[in-house]
């Protein structure tokens, strides 16, 4: 993450989730429910495992409440380091996903078992679709849909199964993004 020496912790956390700070889509970013390791070195008090709460944010000792969620571990380090500052001449600190319990994809309609999916990596629409169990007997293969919130709006991403399984097909396996829901007809 690029920020200037500028930016206090809070404006950096601003700025990340306005879209200021670039994050690589292949990174992973912290979210509500996940599990932290986040040491301090040479620094027992403030070093622990620390679960990030349905706001997004984790507590430390001195620096208290932090915004996590949204961040990449190396972007929560940034932040923790900026306001560590003030009370550790020159913290080192390094932040480690310990548990993911984030990353949940609901599927509906005519699978076997319609349930909301927890996923401890990256999955696709065919990864939830088979964790539902497969399609039922009357799903209409080649109108999956996913929704996805972007902002106020929720956005619907067509997904052709039958496409997506054939060999010639230009269709990608698409990743799916936590929170989304795949809807079969």
């Amino acid at each position: 993450m690029k920020m200037t020496k500028c930016l206090g912790p809070a404006l950096a956390v601003a700025a990340l989730l306005l879209g200021a700070v670039h994050v690589e889509p292949n990174e992973y970013t912290i979210g509500p429910e996940d599990v932290l390791d986040v040491a301090v070195w040479n620094n027992t008090a403030i070093s622990r495992t620390v679960p990030v709460r349905p706001d997004g944010k984790i507590s430390l000792p001195l620096v208290n409440d932090v915004q996590a969620a949204g961040l990449t571990p190396m972007q929560l380090r940034d932040v923790l380091v900026k306001q560590l500052v003030k009370y550790i001449a020159t913290p080192e600190v390094s932040v480690i996903v310990r548990e993911i319990h984030s990353f949940t994809v609901t599927v509906i309609g005519e699978v076997k078992t319609p349930g909301r999916y927890e996923f401890r990596s990256r999955a696709t629409v065919l990864d939830a679709i088979a964790a539902a169990g497969g399609f039922g007997e009357f799903a209409s293969r080649s109108r999956v849909g996913i929704l996805r919130q972007e902002g106020a709006n929720v956005k619907r991403i067509p997904f052709n199964y039958s496409k997506g399984v054939s060999a010639e097909s230009q269709q990608e396996n698409l990743f799916l993004r936590p929170g989304d829901i795949v809807v079969v007809p």
